[in-house]
């Protein structure tokens, strides 16, 4: 099933989007006219001109239903790669990684990615990512749906979240990524999937995640929490690096995961159609500050050189384990430790 709202005109030959200047009207909950610019149709580009309907037009919901039986052979496959069409909200450097790895495995299939603003439209539309702007109420359904846009850049993260959900139509899957701040530890002791979160109320940070990961949780959607993210030119080490003397304690335990193995392990949930499930991704190999600074500085392949770590007090880390996440996700990653990444720079 294909749902959007516009007004609509078929002819006998193809289905018509009539969209003036690019652009959508909605009404927000004020009853205002609200314009969007979409910049992709709502159909499949293939599949839009196979469609055959009487003539008719309308301005309201509109549902299109296409029994399978009375398509040949290629307009199956491509109402198949239909339902493996995938919305990432929020498609940045994570989320881009994550498209090119979704194409590559299921071709055929179109990718959307949903932002504030316009200002990265071109890159994406280069990478073959469909770009819109944030909408205000769902409208059409995805069969896949990706959240990992951060909190910062929104007021309430958990209603952002809520209107991702309205775009799923359940039959894929939806995945948002967390991140593993809601474990409640703090002492470097040993952490996985099933250790207590901390209470809604002590953190006002961590207040926003849980709550955030609840709706998820409610649609039947699934939470990635993902330990700290680092390729050669992001990161704790690189933040680490352009600081030179960082006042926290040496001895913080960090967990660490690759951009690359994060979008692998994202592209397996997804695949796996996983529903209300909390996962954990990260590398297995946990290490202090120190010592990852000290892979830095040995590795000789960074221009500058950190000095120190000025502070021997404050809260502590904890060391993830996420045996059971690989097990039942079918996943390994390409860099299983921080010292492994470094030699392959």
């Amino acid at each position: 099933m294909i749902m959007t709202t516009t007004s609509t005109s078929f002819t006998s030959s193809n289905v018509v989007l009539n969209t003036p200047n690019s652009s959508l009207n909605f009404f927000n909950s004020c009853g205002n006219a609200v314009s969007l610019g979409f910049h992709f149709p709502f159909l499949h580009p293939k599949l839009r001109t196979k469609l055959k309907f009487k003539s008719l037009s309308m301005s309201r919901t509109t549902h299109f239903n296409v029994s399978q039986d009375s398509l040949t052979p290629t307009e199956q496959s491509l109402s198949s790669s239909v339902e493996h069409d995938l919305l990432i909200v929020g498609p940045g450097v994570l989320g881009r990684l994550v498209a090119q790895k979704w194409r590559q495995e299921i071709p055929g299939c179109e990718v959307y990615g949903q932002t504030m603003t316009i200002d990265h439209h071109n890159e994406l539309i280069q990478m073959g990512i469909n770009p819109s702007l944030k909408w205000t109420e769902a409208t059409h359904k995805f069969p896949n749906v990706l959240y990992c846009a951060p909190p910062s850049r929104t007021p309430d993260y958990a209603d952002n979240i809520r209107l991702a959900a309205l775009s799923w139509n359940g039959e894929g899957s939806f995945v948002f990524t967390s991140s593993t701040a809601p474990y409640d530890c703090n002492d470097n002791g040993p952490c996985d999937e099933d250790t207590p979160v901390v209470p809604i109320g002590r953190s006002p940070r961590v207040d926003i995640l849980l709550k955030a990961e609840n709706v998820v949780l409610e649609f039947g959607g699934c939470v990635l929490r993902l330990a700290g993210l680092y390729k050669v030119d992001r990161g704790a080490h690189n933040y680490y690096l352009e600081k030179g003397v960082v006042e926290s304690r040496p001895d913080h335990i960090l967990n660490l995961i690759h951009y690359e193995d994060a979008a692998s392990l994202l592209v397996a949930i997804l695949k796996k159609k996983f529903h209300k499930r909390i996962f954990l991704g990260c590398d297995n190999h946990p290490l202090s500050r120190q010592e990852m600074m000290d892979l830095v500085n040995r590795s000789g392949k960074f221009s500058k050189s950190f000095d120190k770590f000025s502070v021997t007090d404050g809260p502590l880390g904890k060391r993830l384990n996420n045996t059971r996440t690989r097990q039942e996700a079918g996943w390994e990653p390409k860099y299983p430790s921080f010292a492994h990444f470094l030699a392959t720079i």
